[in-house]
């Protein structure tokens, strides 16, 4: 199982929990809060007809006096309100007052008249001098018919002469309670679904940066050009810069090593030739032997020159990561001015030039880069172009990118040599000379497209002779 599936699963499991937890807590108390907020306003209800009823019980006209009277008439007045969007049409306290030996003298119900409520706790304790309340359900089975009674004392000074009890039925409070707990769990699942998604977004933050690092891991791996990634979390930008340290010391010390067997390899040539060239150059020969000689060594050690300079440009080439200073050039520009400087060359061997450029070839690189690309191209076009020949330079613009081909009309490419054309030092015999180049040039040109997000394709065109195909990103699509 992924780690993102799993980071979420235990989130997820987490406030799953968590959530059930609270919104059970929650719900699990709203009818109890619901009922202590009816029961505190029955205490002072009870309290205030309490006072009321004080002069007709005292008097012996609690059944017919203005009390009575008073009450008769509240439970018959029209009500019709709209609290919080619950509408009351219906006045529903009972009333009912004992006399100090718990007998109802007065019920605004008309039930209860002369029974003795001595028993029940709201008048029991009441009379006992204590706080008189209970909960009676008209249907033992349904605990939403139960109906709460808060009693308190009718006094004559500090005489208690009966108890007043103001009932009301909690069924009526349900609805409330229903549409509490629902608001309650509507919420719940709105921030339970938040709680989710900010979830779900974490965890991908988190393994999109794992994923960033792995990707940056295997591209190094494969021998990619790669940068490491840049990433908020300071934990994983000093692991990703520890990678980078860790690559790039992996890579110097392997780096090290093969171009070091690489150029001693390509060294024993020329230097078995001077050497060569020096034994002989110590006998006495005539003027022209020793001038052939002397142009030998010349020549060996000019390659070795050449060799070595190239070797370090590729070296430092391939050590980039990243363009350092890319600005805004026009291919077609740069090959204006390569072509400018070759013509010398161009005239020497006979050769033509054919330009072809669809407009504009924008793009975002370093001029000396693709400067010196640009010129390897040229110059083993121009290498192995026959006398009186052209070299095709066609440039376009194609979507995303830019297309630039040269193209010569020589022998073109052996097949056993097509897929060995980007190794270090391979290299063809020219036609002219039968002379070897250094073999760097094209994995140069390679090393500067990738650099630049492109790529380079070289191989025989139809109709004979070599092309070499470069592209690159447009510029705005770097």
């Amino acid at each position: 199982m992924k780690l993102s599936v799993r980071l979420f699963l235990g989130y997820f499991l987490l406030v799953a929990v968590a959530g059930a937890l609270v919104l059970m807590l929650v719900v699990k108390q709203i009818s109890p809060g619901v009922r202590t907020a009816l029961e505190a306003s029955l205490v002072d209800t009870a309290n205030l007809l309490a006072e009321l009823a004080a002069p007709d019980l005292l008097a012996g006209h609690i059944a017919d006096g203005h009390f009575a009277q008073a009450v008769q008439r509240y439970s018959k007045r029209p009500v019709s309100a709209t609290i919080f969007g619950f509408p009351k049409q219906s006045l529903d306290y009972r009333v009912y007052v004992t006399d100090a030996a718990g007998i109802v003298r007065f019920d605004s119900a008309g039930t209860a008249v002369g029974e003795n409520y001595a028993r029940w706790n709201d008048v029991y304790l009441t009379l006992q001098g204590r706080y008189g309340a209970r909960s009676t359900q008209a249907d033992p089975g349904d605990k939403r018919s139960s109906t709460m009674h808060v009693a308190a004392p009718v006094r004559d000074g500090e005489r208690m002469i009966g108890v007043v009890t103001v009932a009301y039925p909690t069924a009526l409070l349900q609805p409330i309670v229903e549409a509490s707990k629902a608001v309650v769990q509507r919420g719940a699942l709105w921030l339970f679904g938040g709680a989710l998604a900010f979830g779900a977004l974490f965890t991908w933050q988190l393994t999109r940066a794992i994923d960033l690092l792995v990707a940056y891991a295997r591209t190094v791996t494969s021998g990619g050009k790669a940068s490491p990634p840049k990433l908020r979390s300071v934990e994983l930008a000093t692991l990703a810069q520890a990678l980078e340290s860790m690559r790039q010391e992996l890579e110097g010390k392997q780096y090290v090593e093969r171009y070091v067997q690489t150029l001693t390899h390509e060294m024993k040539s020329p230097l078995a030739a001077i050497r060569g060239a020096a034994e002989l150059l110590e006998e006495p020969l005539p003027d022209a032997e020793r001038h052939r000689f002397a142009g030998n060594a010349r020549e060996q050690a000019e390659r070795l020159d050449q060799l070595i300079e190239r070797l370090l440009g590729l070296a430092a080439l391939e050590q980039r990561q990243q363009l350092s200073e890319p600005q805004i050039l026009d291919l077609g520009e740069l090959l204006t001015n390569l072509l400018a400087e070759k013509a010398p060359q161009l005239a020497q061997q006979h050769l033509q030039s054919a330009v072809s450029l669809s407009g504009e070839l924008p793009v975002l690189g370093e001029d000396f880069l693709l400067r010196q690309a640009l010129s390897n191209l040229l110059d083993n076009a121009l290498a192995f172009a026959p006398a009186e020949s052209a070299i095709e330079i066609k440039g376009r613009r194609d979507g995303n990118h830019i297309f630039l081909r040269i193209r010569d009309h020589g022998p073109g490419i052996p097949d056993y040599a097509l897929d060995r054309l980007f190794e270090r030092f391979y290299s063809l015999p020219r036609p002219n000379n039968g002379r070897k180049s250094t073999g760097l040039g094209l994995p140069f040109v390679r090393e500067v497209a990738v650099l630049h997000g492109g790529e380079i394709k070289v191989g025989n065109a139809i109709g004979g002779g070599a092309e070499a195909i470069l592209s690159l990103p447009s510029l705005g699509n770097q």
